[in-house]
Order: structure tokens, then C-alpha cells, then sequence
């Protein structure tokens, strides 16, 4: 490799919930009564280096991690968990939230990226990417 490039690994893993939110913000429209989504979380880890087993991070953590998030948010009405306090129930807020209740499961693994993505349905969703420490 030349001096200009580097390696990057990524592990993903994704898991579909059904959660329900109105969103908050002046006229909605139909989005401000309460309705669900079915969303697919997926949790993006990057980095540049491998520990000594080979794994920038263990997948059955990254499926654990999403088990807390499953049984956190499934069949929840978001507008009502204390971490939507004060904000609009918005899939950019979700996944922030999400990376806040999964990033130091991470702290000890290689991995210096985590990115949150949640599709809110098949052509729609936003993500969340934060620095790991």
C-alpha cells in the first residue's frame, strides 16, 4: 500500500422493529397524529485496525446491543420514552438516541466509528454518525 492509503473495515448488522411516534413540530400534517413505522436499525462499526482475534468488533455484541434496542423501542410510542423528552419524536432524533444507548458497549473495541442508521420505511431514513472512544 502507498503511503496515501489505508484500510478501513466495517461490521454491520441490522434488525427491523415496529414503533409508533406523532411528530411535534408546527403542522405535521398526517405525520402529527400517532402512526407506526416499521424501522430497520442498522449499526455501522468502522475502523482502521482488527484486534488480535481479527474482529474490529465482536458481532454477537453488535446483536446484543440491537436486543436492548429491540426491547427498548418495539411496540413503544417514542413520544412518550423519557429520552424523547422535549423533542420531536424525527428518525435524525432516534438515531442519535440510539447511538447514545449503544456507543459504550463499543469504547473497548477498535472500531473509531459507530453510524446508526434507521430506515423509517423502503425510501426513507437517516443516520447518526459519532467518533467512538
Amino acid at each position: 500500500m502507498g503511503p496515501d492509503t489505508h484500510d478501513t473495515y466495517r461490521v454491520a448488522v441490522e434488525r427491523d422493529l415496529i414503533a409508533q411516534h406523532s411528530l411535534t413540530v408546527p403542522d405535521p400534517g398526517p405525520e402529527g397524529t400517532v402512526h407506526s413505522h416499521h424501522f430497520t436499525v442498522t449499526l455501522v462499526l468502522t475502523g482502521p485496525e482488527l484486534n488480535e482475534y481479527g474482529y474490529l468488533a465482536d458481532i454477537d455484541a453488535v446483536h446484543a446491543a440491537l436486543d436492548d434496542i429491540e426491547e427498548r423501542y418495539t411496540d413503544s410510542l417514542l413520544n412518550d420514552l423519557s429520552e424523547f423528552d422535549g423533542l420531536n419524536p424525527s428518525v435524525e432524533h432516534f438515531a442519535r438516541l440510539i447511538g447514545d444507548r449503544v456507543a459504550p458497549r463499543f469504547e473497548d473495541a477498535p472500531a473509531t466509528t459507530l453510524t446508526v442508521r434507521v430506515h423509517e420505511d423502503e425510501a426513507a431514513w437517516a443516520s447518526h454518525e459519532r467518533t467512538l472512544d
